[in-house]
């Protein structure tokens, strides 16, 4: 491999309270995930973050949600494959307004949170999400966990994907992210954080926490823009993966 992409959770802010600082994220990273307002994000969070995405050059996606503001996506909910089909292309509609009046368009949909895990192991949700994507534009690409069942669903459709993988999230053996409310699940450490990017980058693997090795192709790294030094992260881990070869372009680009 000698490129990767560089993708952040992005426009996560609501109203007056304030999450991450996207604007100096989106001046390091070649993808956005833009919130769509299920999970986090308004209206004008939404437009500010696409234009400020335009301006950087960086490819735009729908983040994707459960309808979950007070959970922030990280809640899992019982919907049928229908309303999992509905509601994605309800968000991916309303992001796509906001990159048509900007004068750009979606490259891509990543799912967040509990939806995105949900759609990784169980293979009906995961169709249902993929063919709302087909269905709204088959030229958009759709990310998903790395060796997920929602890879498999987009490539059966016949949608370009890219396979994900995380900085800063532990993984367990058979390649699922370690849940969130287990001890040692985000990875907290800049320097850890670090070698596992530059692990999975370089040489397809991440490691338990016991030490095991976890083999991973990722097309595309994932930095949680909510991070309390994502920046620092992002800035650190640009540059040692071009340090080691590697270029930093969203997938698809030239």
């Amino acid at each position: 491999m000698n490129r990767i992409d560089l993708n952040g959770d992005l426009g996560e802010s609501f109203g007056a309270w304030r999450m991450g600082d996207d604007d100096a994220l989106l001046a390091l990273l070649s993808s956005a995930n833009i919130a769509c307002g299920f999970h986090a994000g308004d209206p004008e969070i939404m437009r500010h973050t696409v234009a400020q995405a335009v301006a950087h050059g960086v490819a735009i996606g729908a983040h994707v949600s459960l309808p979950d503001l007070q959970g922030f996506g990280r809640r899992e909910m019982n919907v049928t494959p229908a309303e999992a089909h509905a509601l994605t292309l309800y968000q991916i509609g309303a992001l796509h307004a906001f990159t048509c009046a900007a004068g750009t368009r979606l490259t891509h949909v990543k799912p967040h949170g509990a939806l995105y895990n949900m759609a990784a192991r169980d293979a009906v949700l995961a169709n249902a999400i993929a063919r709302a994507v087909r269905d709204f534009d088959p030229q958009l690409r759709l990310f998903g966990l790395a060796g997920s069942a929602l890879i498999e669903a987009g490539e059966t459709l016949g949608l370009a994907v890219a396979s994900e993988a995380f900085v800063d999230r532990r993984y367990r053996a058979d390649g699922s992210l370690q849940p969130r409310r287990e001890a040692g699940a985000v990875i907290d450490d800049m320097d850890q954080a670090l070698a596992q990017a530059l692990g999975i980058a370089r040489d397809g693997v991440a490691h338990t926490l016991d030490g095991q090795r976890v083999p991973l192709h990722a097309d595309t790294l994932c930095l949680h823009g909510d991070g309390a030094h994502a920046v620092q992260l992002a800035r650190k881990l640009r540059r040692e993966l071009e340090a080691a070869g590697l270029r930093i372009a969203a997938p698809g680009a030239a």
